[in-house]
């Protein structure tokens, strides 16, 4: 049925979908291998060909099996990033819905790795037939990695109804500063008259991403984090901080400093550490394994004490406001720029994996 079906039938106007991506997570341990077959097996993680890259994925899978099991153990069995996402996706509606009285919003979620897969998504929402579809990433900062390989698998599957926006990035989202700044204030009072240094921990990627590749997530990190620290100045005056990046694997080059690297310069220092997951959107392994437990055992082995960490955003009011924001602006675009655009400014410089092709100062202000 049409919106204008539905509005002569005294049904509500449009119909829209909206779409939340995010990796997925493994439900439990019998799940942790297909998840990281799926994870190693796209292109975007492995960039060989299909015939190289499968038995790859079937590898690395096998050996990583038992050490992400026990990862996964640590929190219950599986990865909580599905209901942290079901979550968010329901704030999001709720505050869509209001916002759009006269129309009929519905927020789905497309996992690119584990379930509900891209295509299952894509089904779903081709059954609900919307008339409008915007894409979501709860990718604050674009890259190859992330925010363009669920892109492309979308793209590919997806064959409902509807016009199509999507958002690419909102690296300087107002509500997903602010409620990044809420969480580095509240950690910065817990001290008392403790020093510390703020470290803005990012998920790393290869450094040749971004130098060959042309992958512009490290602008964008450092574009949050400016803003963050900027917000959280303006409340308590100039604070120590630094940026780094976790979850190095492999002997590729990856971007740095890295975070176990910047606790130990801190303990050098003499200092503590408030850490803030500044790519992460929900709680999941890389928090709540690698940041809660890991690293904490390496700041107290260095002396960078006290360890704080900063929440995931989750459901806070201001960054469910930023999504909204993100969707409404996407919502409102005409003509050429119904297709990819970011919320507020992208990409500062030309970056060749920026899904504008005009990126210079890329902004969603700006037509196609």
């Amino acid at each position: 049925m049409s919106g204008a079906d539905r509005d002569a039938g005294g049904l509500k106007g449009r119909r829209i979908a909206v779409v939340l991506f995010n990796l997925g997570g493994p439900d439990d341990q019998a799940s942790v291998k297909p998840f990281l077959f799926n994870l190693f097996n796209d292109p975007a993680i492995i960039g060989l060909p299909g015939l190289a890259r499968t038995p790859l994925a079937r590898l690395i899978s096998s050996r990583r099996e038992a050490a992400a099991q026990a990862n996964y153990r640590l929190m219950g069995g599986g990865s909580p990033l599905l209901p942290e996402t079901r979550r968010q996706a329901q704030a999001l509606e709720a505050v869509l819905n209001d916002r759009l009285a006269d129309d009929e919003v519905r927020v789905f979620i497309a996992m690119r790795y584990w379930h509900p897969l891209t295509q299952e998504t894509a089904a779903d929402v081709a059954v609900y037939g919307p008339d409008e579809v915007i894409l979501l990433p709860l990718y604050p900062q674009y890259s190859t990695t992330t925010t363009q390989s669920s892109l492309k698998e979308w793209n590919a599957v997806y064959a409902g109804s509807g016009v199509s926006r999507a958002v690419c990035c909102y690296p300087d989202a107002p509500g997903w500063i602010e409620a990044q700044a809420d969480g580095v204030c509240e950690k910065l009072d817990a001290p008392g008259d403790a020093p510390v240094r703020v470290l803005f921990s990012a998920h790393g990627i290869p450094e040749k991403l971004v130098t060959g590749k042309g992958d512009p997530y490290q602008e964008q990190v450092e574009t949050t984090v400016a803003s963050v620290v900027a917000a959280v100045e303006a409340r308590r005056g100039p604070i120590d901080h630094a940026i780094c990046y976790q979850s190095r694997v492999g002997p590729m080059k990856w971007l740095g400093p890295s975070t176990p690297e910047a606790i130990e310069a801190a303990g050098r220092d003499g200092l503590g550490v408030v850490v803030v997951p500044t790519a992460f959107v929900s709680e999941h392994i890389e928090t709540l394994v690698e940041l809660d437990i890991e690293y904490a055992e390496l700041a107290h082995e260095k002396g960078a004490s006290p360890y704080l960490r900063a929440p995931a955003v989750g459901i806070g009011a201001p960054f469910i406001g930023a999504l909204a924001d993100a969707a409404l602006d996407a919502l409102d675009r005409t003509g050429g720029r119904t297709g990819v655009a970011p919320f507020g400014p992208g990409c500062k410089a030309k970056w060749k994996s920026c899904p504008r092709g005009d990126a210079g100062t890329c902004s969603a202000r700006t037509a196609a």
